[in-house]
């Protein structure tokens, strides 16, 4: 049995970008517009794949999976990415931090 919420990579190396958050409370379209990145990034050339979590109170990560820094350039620069990053600026997010790491080695555990 596989669990969906896990990304399928493929071996490394490729990159991470990972987006933590803190949501500010305001709604506004927050969901639609996030399902909608996902949609939107999955489209991208070098997008592998993305993984995502949230509590209770707001606190999340979402680390999204890329081939090079060229294509996490181009998904930073993508027009339509650029709006909703202009609007969760201004009203979905609290605090929010974005890390870029290479990923060298990954192991897993299956059941």
């Amino acid at each position: 049995m596989t669990d969906a919420a896990f990304a399928k990579l493929p071996e490394p190396p490729y990159y991470s970008v990972i987006f933590s958050s803190r949501r500010s409370g305001a709604e506004g379209g927050y969901e639609r517009a996030a399902n909608r990145m996902l949609e939107l990034a999955a489209t991208q050339p070098g997008y592998l794949g993305v993984e995502s979590a949230r509590d209770g109170d707001g606190f999340g990560i979402t680390v999204s999976y890329w081939s090079s820094l060229e294509a996490i350039s181009a998904w930073k620069a993508n027009a339509e990415h650029l709006s909703a990053q202009q609007a969760g600026q201004r009203r979905w997010y609290a605090h929010y931090e974005l890390r870029i790491a290479r990923v060298e080695r990954a192991y897993a555990k299956q059941a």
